[in-house]
């Protein structure tokens, strides 16, 4: 679990995963994370998702430099997002996947609320990164801690 401490004095606590190819998972827990994920630390080309109309976790996806994602790599950052939210014991779930340089925060908008533009969605079945990497899909889940 990756820590960093942003100007609010929040403790940030994200769940990092690492996907084939060197793409990276990052995941908020609370609102406060995922304001910080989405705002600060999300990068104009990283891939942005959220599960519609449940509360749960943004989730950025991060790849080398000048690398695009593939469908696959989209799809199981969109189970981990499906994963990290209220839907985890779903079926098929919505998850809205844009660039992170769509994602804006509202004017007086409460903590962890944003809004999307250009979005697509993906139906996928919730899936934590150590469940996706047992049926070959070649997932690990880190935890670091330290401060920024």
């Amino acid at each position: 679990m990756a820590e960093a401490k942003p100007r609010s004095g929040h403790r940030v606590r994200l769940i990092e995963y690492t996907l084939p190819g060197n793409w990276r998972v990052l995941v908020g827990r609370t609102d406060a994370d995922n304001d910080y994920l989405s705002l600060t630390v999300a990068r104009p080309d990283d891939w942005w998702f959220h599960v519609r109309g449940v509360p749960g976790g943004h989730v950025i996806l991060q790849g080398p430099a000048g690398a695009e994602a593939d469908r696959e790599t989209l799809k199981r950052a969109a189970a981990i997002a499906a994963y990290h939210s209220k839907a985890r014991r779903a079926g098929l779930v919505a998850v809205s996947c844009t660039r992170a340089r769509y994602v804006t925060k509202p004017r007086h908008a409460k903590t962890g609320t944003v809004q999307i533009r250009k979005e697509v969605v993906l139906k996928v079945r919730p899936a934590a990164g150590e469940e996706l990497g047992k049926h070959g899909k070649g997932i690990e889940q880190r935890q670091k801690s330290g401060e920024s």
